[in-house]
């Protein structure tokens, strides 16, 4: 494995284990503080000044960040089977390859088939800096699978079945195979407001502002690196 490969596998796990934590509700203060360590680098990416003004990093938080995507890697992107890699290693218990591909969708948003440092950083910014209406666009955009504006129940089936291919078979409590469908049912009688069978933004944004353990999650996210 090349010398880029290994820090983006190091700087992309750290944002896979996060997120996942995020969506199901295990992240912890200690679990941050343990793993985002600042280090000395002496890289400067290009429009490093642009990045600091499109992102709430500073300057030496996006040169620890462009450690791990351009040094001795000149091309200084990271293609779906990359992602893959990365969750495949995280997760070896379970198939986390169709989790890695909705969040690398997410995260390529120019829909080129890869994902560039600054598409990186920007979507990371949004995630641990963004406001609470930011990170909540950002996490509808991801389970909007089709990007029409809304989330059906066939979509979010499409993404809890992948969060529990990605846990495996194995865990204990061992989870039953209709899990991932009552799942989904819990979800929509939460935030499909007027039973229309799909959840807008503006019904996602309004129930999960209104669900404590889901704003505890994303304030932890605050001043983490």
């Amino acid at each position: 494995m090349s010398h880029c490969r290994k820090r983006c596998k190091r700087q992309l796990t750290k944002v896979a284990r996060y997120f996942y934590r995020f969506l199901t509700g295990t992240l912890t203060q200690d679990s941050i503080e343990d793993d985002f360590e600042l280090s000395t680098v002496c890289q400067r990416p290009e429009g490093l000044e642009k990045l600091q003004q499109l992102t709430k990093f500073t300057k030496k938080e996006l040169q620890v960040l462009y450690r791990g995507f351009k040094n001795e890697c000149p091309s200084g992107v990271v293609n779906e089977d990359t992602f893959k890699v990365i969750y495949s290693q995280f997760f070896p218990q379970g198939d986390s390859s169709m989790y890695a591909h909705f969040l690398f969708e997410a995260f390529d948003t120019n829909k080129n088939g890869s994902v560039s440092f600054e598409d990186f950083v920007i979507g990371l910014s949004i995630i641990l800096r963004g406001t609470i209406n930011d990170r909540l666009n950002w996490a509808f955009n991801l389970y909007d699978l089709n990007k029409d504006g809304c989330i059906t129940k066939e979509e979010m089936l499409d993404i809890m079945k992948s969060i529990y291919d990605m846990m495996g078979k194995y865990t204990y409590p061992c989870m039953q195979e209709d899990a991932p469908r009552e799942h989904v049912e819990i979800f929509f009688q939460k935030m499909d407001r007027n039973n229309d069978g799909v959840v807008t933004i503006d019904e996602f944004i309004e129930s999960c502002q209104k669900d404590e353990n889901i704003m505890q999650s994303m304030q932890l996210f605050d001043n983490v690196i």
